[in-house]
Order: structure tokens, then C-alpha cells, then sequence
């Protein structure tokens, strides 16, 4: 796991480092000092932590006009020992909502297990949007039947399309616009 590393061909787009409206403002990154872990694994140092101790992320892109942002995941989001769910929802995304962002992307191909408690911090987080969504994209299947299993698919997109977009061949406008064009027909909105 220590050398896979976030997505990084985004950066001349968007470094959360580098806004002053991320939770991650003036993180200082090394290449060398492996400081972060999941259970026994290393993982790359440029992974972000929120509070958890087996998810870590990276916020790839966020575009404050057009309200959305990109993140991707790595690791076991794991509800029912760790309460991912309520770290995520008020370390980064309460901020993000704070700022207007409304459209959450989640790049999930490297999640490799869910374990689900309660729903409720889902559904605040889905009544916190209004009219926005919450679409998980490249999830494996059995992460997926483990969300469905307990009806976080209601708050979460997943599924179809969002698991065949290929994404790293696209950039972040073109992968929100695939999404929201996608969920704009699945939704009726």
C-alpha cells in the first residue's frame, strides 16, 4: 500500500495544500517519512489524514464556483468500529459545506472494505446539501453491496456509469460534468 500514491496529475489544477479554504492548508508533505498506516500497511506519506485510523484521503479538486469537489479515499471505511462517517463528515465535509460545496465526488477504487453502523450521519450529510448529491465513483463491487446492504445508496450514489468513468483520463470539469450529467438522468433532476 506504500506505493500507492494519490492521484497527482490534477495538481496543476488544484493543491489543497495550497487554499487556504482546505482543512489541509500548509500540510507539509515528505517523500520519505512513511508516518502514516492502515493496521501493519505503510502508506504513501502524500495521503491526508482526518481522524481515522484505517481511511485516509486526498482532496484532488474542488471548484468553489461550481460548487463541487473530488476526493479520493484509501483504506477500510470502517462505521462500526471507527465511526469514519463522523470524523469525515465534521473534519472535511462540514468545511466544505460551510463553503458552499454542495457536490462530493468519491473516488473509492482503493476502499477496500465498508463496515456500516447507523445511517445518520449519511442522511445529515445528504439533507445538508439541499439540491446537491453525493456520487461514489470506481468503487469495488463487494464495497458496494456492503453500502447497499444498508441502504447508504439511499445518500450515495453508486453503481452504473460512475463505476465505468474513466476518470484519470479526464479532467476534474470533465469528470463532474460525466458525474452530474449521469446523476441529472438517474435523479430526474
Amino acid at each position: 500500500m506504500h506505493e500507492i500514491e494519490p492521484y497527482y496529475n490534477w495538481r496543476d489544477y488544484y493543491i489543497a495544500a495550497e487554499d487556504e479554504q482546505s482543512p489541509f492548508y500548509g500540510t507539509v508533505y515528505s517523500e520519505f517519512d512513511f508516518d502514516k498506516q492502515i493496521y501493519n500497511f505503510l502508506l504513501h506519506p502524500q495521503w491526508d489524514e482526518f481522524g481515522s485510523l484505517t481511511l485516509y484521503l486526498k482532496v484532488l479538486f474542488v471548484d468553489y464556483e461550481k460548487q463541487y469537489c473530488i476526493i479520493e479515499l484509501i483504506g477500510e471505511w470502517n462505521d462500526a468500529i471507527y465511526n469514519d462517517i463522523m470524523l469525515l463528515k465534521r473534519e472535511l465535509i462540514d468545511v466544505m459545506i460551510s463553503q458552499g460545496i454542495k457536490y462530493f465526488i468519491l473516488i473509492g477504487e482503493n476502499v477496500l472494505n465498508f463496515h456500516a453502523s447507523d445511517d445518520s450521519y449519511y442522511e445529515e450529510w445528504f439533507q445538508d446539501i439541499d439540491d446537491g448529491w453525493i456520487a461514489g465513483v470506481g468503487f469495488r463491487d463487494h464495497v458496494i453491496e456492503e453500502f447497499q446492504q444498508q441502504n447508504i445508496d439511499y445518500y450515495i450514489n453508486f453503481g452504473g456509469a460512475l463505476n465505468e468513468l474513466s476518470w484519470r483520463a479526464l479532467k476534474p470539469k470533465q469528470v463532474f460534468h460525466h458525474v452530474n450529467e449521469f446523476l441529472t438522468k438517474r435523479l430526474g433532476l
